[in-house]
């Protein structure tokens, strides 16, 4: 009858010992669960966040890259071959079904002129520093992003009047010391004088507009002979990109398209899967060492209950309790810390996503895997973690136990 005794311990008296042995001290349990839970609540956070911010930032790239058509001329193939971008470029391109805007802008060759503050405002600190000078259609600022610190962009009627204003970017302000234009602010550029109509702050793209004197294009033609436009931007709506690109030769040189060379920028998901993963790969490493010190914290409570629980563990072996019975119930123990610890780690950690996600207004992103399989990853490293004590408890005799405690 012994023998087969042993061999009946239901599930129900099973799960009536582990509770038993869980709730003896509840309060080194609870200290024990908390590094599970504060480890896969980590986990589940950064990696719930790191998508978060990838999505935002790859995301933000995206909505720029994926609407961006530069135009250029090739070097002609032959002597006399024109290659030249027309001037109502930025017109024709508008004209297309799936442009938003579009503008030219080019390097002016002022033959090493230098850019100065005018005598007019400030003669005692006039500086003479070597800025590179654009020359803008009126489209370029809404075609960049571009956002004013002070001031006002010139229009068309600048640039038919070939009127001599411009646009200071900010570097290029700081470093003439235009930091308003609550007086008449003027530059030189060489001995030519130009009102300076206002000061950009931050762009979207062509960056180097910030430390660039701009003037319009009607303006660089009549002064400085520009012979051409260099570079048309043209913005597109999301996912009319590849058409526009396909377009762009025929609509601004239909006799020779061949001589214009159209950039779209590579796939930003391509980007989007490298930032991620890199993100990914920190913040996973980051939650694996939380979760090896929860895992730590349980083996180390588990054995140190085995070790407390040496008589118990004899007197029950003693009344035909198997090794099998001993182990398993040490396992359920530590693997119950364990699920306990990767659902409240899981709840805790998408509350931090969430909460993160709505202070900055940003939109939440997360794999619905990970939190569900937060609970079973905690179960595997509390039965990880029980495995020793339980076979140390499994191999205690009954006798010696007994007289352990004696």
């Amino acid at each position: 009858m012994t023998g087969r005794r042993r061999h009946r311990l239901s599930f129900i008296d099973l799960a009536g010992e582990v509770l038993a042995g869980l709730l003896a001290r509840p309060g080194r349990t609870a200290l024990t669960v908390l590094g599970t839970v504060i480890g896969l609540a980590a986990l589940v956070a950064t990696v719930g966040l790191s998508q978060t911010a990838g999505n935002r930032i790859v995301g933000r790239f995206d909505e720029l890259a994926a609407t961006e058509i530069r135009i250029s001329s090739r070097p002609p193939a032959s002597e006399g071959e024109d290659t030249s971008i027309p001037w109502d470029a930025p017109a024709r391109m508008q004209s297309l079904n799936g442009v938003v805007t579009a503008a030219s802008v080019s390097t002016v060759d002022t033959g090493g002129a230098l850019v100065s503050t005018s005598p007019v405002r400030d003669p005692a600190r006039r500086t003479d520093l070597n800025l590179s000078v654009l020359a803008a259609s009126p489209t370029l600022f809404d075609t960049v992003h571009a956002r004013l610190l002070v001031g006002r962009y010139f229009d068309e009627q600048h640039s038919r009047r070939a009127e001599r204003v411009a646009l200071l970017g900010a570097t290029a302000a700081e470093r003439l010391g235009v930091a308003s234009l609550d007086e008449l602010s003027a530059v030189r550029i060489g001995d030519e004088l130009f009102l300076v109509a206002g000061i950009v702050g931050t762009v979207d793209r062509q960056f180097d507009i910030l430390g660039a004197v701009v003037i319009p294009e009607g303006t660089a033609r009549s002064l400085y002979h520009l012979a051409q436009p260099e570079t048309v931007i043209v913005e597109t709506r999301i996912g009319a990109n590849a058409l526009i690109a396909k377009q762009a030769r025929p609509a601004l040189r239909p006799d020779n398209p061949s001589v214009l060379e159209v950039a779209v920028p590579a796939e930003p998901r391509r980007v989007r899967d490298a930032v991620q993963s890199d993100l990914n790969l920190l913040f996973v490493v980051l939650g694996l060492v939380a979760l090896v010190v929860g895992a730590i914290g349980i083996a180390n409570v588990t054995l140190v209950s085995v070790m407390e629980r040496t008589g118990e563990i004899g007197l029950r072996r003693s009344l035909g309790a198997t090794k099998v019975h001993i182990a398993t119930q040490f396992l359920l123990e530590s693997s119950t810390m364990g699920l306990i610890g990767g659902i409240l780690g899981a709840a805790i950690g998408t509350s931090v996503i969430v909460s993160v996600a709505l202070v900055q207004t940003w939109t939440p992103v997360l794999n619905l895997a990970v939190p569900f399989a937060a609970p079973v990853v905690g179960a595997l490293i509390g039965l990880l973690a029980g495995l020793f004590p339980a076979l140390r408890a499994a191999s205690l005799e009954p006798v010696e136990a007994l007289r352990s405690t004696t």
